[in-house]
């Protein structure tokens, strides 16, 4: 069996989140069930979210917190970026919010057409705009 190289290895969670980026999107476009799509969209979010992350991150960094008195010289390099950490907060709450939603509009559709298959709601839809410019 072949050596892995290094710089795949050491890169290898990036390669995890484009084929969790990949099955994601391929959910959203390739699916005709409403819930399908909706898991492939928290899919590709989540792959997102931890890509981000995974930006922030740095071997042998340390959270950039003012210590006073020490008489250490820290040089910037020293920390590890907070800000990715932080965005990715806010899109965990958009996620959520994306979700909630989603559901909603999943749920009203299923009342209004007794299905969340997407091709036969557009055949009701077809259907009922046929009925419509009948009687106009």
């Amino acid at each position: 069996m072949p050596e892995i190289p290094d710089f795949i290895i050491s890169r290898m969670n990036y390669f995890i989140y484009i084929v969790l980026m990949m099955m994601g999107v391929y959910g959203i476009f390739m699916k005709s069930n409403y819930m399908k799509k909706i898991i492939g969209l928290n899919i590709l979010q989540t792959a997102i979210i931890l890509f981000f992350i995974s930006t922030g991150a740095k071997t042998g960094a340390t959270l950039p917190i003012l210590v006073q008195g020490h008489g250490l010289a820290v040089r910037a390099s020293d920390y590890m970026n907070p800000l990715p950490h932080v965005l990715m907060l806010t899109a965990i709450v958009v996620a959520v919010a994306t979700l909630g939603v989603a559901l909603a509009v999943v749920i009203k559709i299923y009342q209004d057409f007794d299905t969340i298959e997407e091709n036969r709601v557009l055949k009701v839809l077809a259907r009922q705009e046929k009925e419509k410019d009948r009687h106009d």
